[in-house]
């Protein structure tokens, strides 16, 4: 049963025609009849996969790759230009926030209207409407208007009508972005429960830790062509490094055409360090001239498991005799949320007189962070609080390991049930 493929896509293509600036009313037709030109975009140019029944798979790239596009041809809300598309059994979407809902009728009306759509009868939608209303918390709501909403409650109804439909095949895009953090999590565990009940689901979406805990496997779209298909970390591994270098590039391409102006304290530039283009702040007297990650062996090395020692190799120049320095490290993650901060005044109490160039090396023993990407920003600061040199994302670096743990540290616990001990 598992193995069944429910949907089947075989070279997929959608065209659009792009108007430069279409002419809406007669009169503007026949005046500016040239205007009516246009050119086919190919938003779709030949993608192909399956998806198995009680499979998860997420679809990830950047926006107007043609990963919404994809949704909206799996729904018929669209059809192809070219191509082949099988579908088998009972679809429910969440693609755009609150389509179908009627903004005069009540939430129970529109969970009458919304539901019938999707295929249920007045009888199946009568014996679902408590768990649809209780699933929404929406209980106090639920006669009013839905143009009183909110857009989060419109996200609840809309999610609490979706799922419950008993469909074969669900598909989202981006709706767990919208809500507050409690429902969506709540959300979130329910998807992995009709998961588990042998529901086929397809999420579009950037939370890519998200598609990570419940996807089989991820799809990178890229030109509207399928550019990589594996387990969700490899994939992710590869798609983050091409945004990040990509990324980088456009910002370095604006700093050139701009010529942005130079704070009178603080000089801000883009330049290169080790072999990346990096954003880097201060007055650069004294500043950073490389930096090396490495493991126990003093091999260079930027993927590690949650628990590894990482060595960290700081290389400096001080051309200028600066005194005395502070030394600073710190640590983000892809979302760039802050992990992890110190600096010498802090380990060592003191500040440091440097030597005309050396070497700061740092070890970060038993690195507790769960799997993911992370960024050690790292500084040179004048006993003044001054900054010589400040380099944002100089060590890029990865954590990789099979640990089931949510969050961004992993902490060993022991749990007690029925008095006995066990170890986690």
């Amino acid at each position: 049963m598992q193995d069944e493929i429910v949907i089947s896509v075989r070279d997929l293509r959608k065209k659009f025609k792009v108007y430069s600036d279409k002419g809406s009313s007669l009169k503007e037709k026949l005046l500016f009849f040239r205007r009516n030109k246009y050119e086919n975009r190919w938003v779709l140019n030949g993608i192909s996969f399956d998806l198995r029944c009680g499979e998860a798979v997420g679809l990830i790239g950047k926006n107007g790759c043609g990963k919404s596009t994809m949704l909206k041809l799996l729904t018929q809300i669209m059809y192809p230009t070219s191509g082949q598309l099988k579908i088998k059994g009972r679809v429910s979407s969440l693609i755009e926030l609150g389509a179908g809902f009627h903004p005069d009728m009540s939430g129970r009306e529109n969970i009458y209207t919304n539901a019938s759509i999707f295929g249920l009868t007045k009888k199946e939608i009568d014996r679902r409407m408590e768990e649809i209303i209780t699933f929404s918390e929406l209980e106090e709501f639920i006669d009013d208007p839905v143009r009183t909403y909110s857009s989060g409650m419109y996200m609840r109804l809309a999610f609490s009508v979706a799922i419950n439909v008993e469909a074969d095949i669900l598909l989202i895009d981006e709706i767990l972005a919208v809500g507050d953090v409690s429902f969506q999590k709540k959300c979130f565990e329910k998807l992995k429960q009709i998961k588990r009940a042998g529901t086929s689901i397809i999420i579009v979406s950037h939370s890519l830790g998200q598609l990570e805990e419940i996807c089989d496997r991820s799809i990178w779209i890229e030109d509207g062509r399928v550019r990589m298909e594996d387990e969700p970390k490899k994939v992710h591994k590869k798609y983050v490094e091409q945004m990040e270098k990509e990324r980088m590039e456009r910002i370095g391409e604006e700093y050139e055409k701009e010529e942005l102006a130079v704070d009178d304290s603080e000089d801000e530039k883009i330049s290169d360090f080790c072999g990346r283009k990096v954003l880097r702040l201060g007055k650069h007297q004294m500043y950073f001239s490389g930096a090396l990650l490495t493991n126990s062996d003093h091999k260079p090395q930027n993927v590690f498991k949650t628990g590894d020692d990482l060595y960290a190799h700081f290389f400096y120049k001080n051309p200028n005799k600066i005194e005395e320095v502070l030394f600073c490290l710190r640590i983000y993650n892809e979302k760039n949320e802050f992990c992890f901060g110190t600096n010498t005044n802090v380990e060592c109490r003191k500040y440091f007189r440097p030597n005309e160039e050396g070497t700061v090396d740092i070890t970060l023993r038993e690195v507790s962070l769960l799997k993911g990407r992370y960024m050690i920003d790292i500084d040179i600061l004048e006993t003044s609080g001054e900054a010589q040199d400040v380099i944002h994302e100089a060590l890029p670096f990865y954590i990789e390991n099979d640990v089931r743990r949510d969050g961004i540290i992993d902490i060993t616990t022991t749990w007690k049930v029925d008095e006995d001990d066990i170890f986690i």
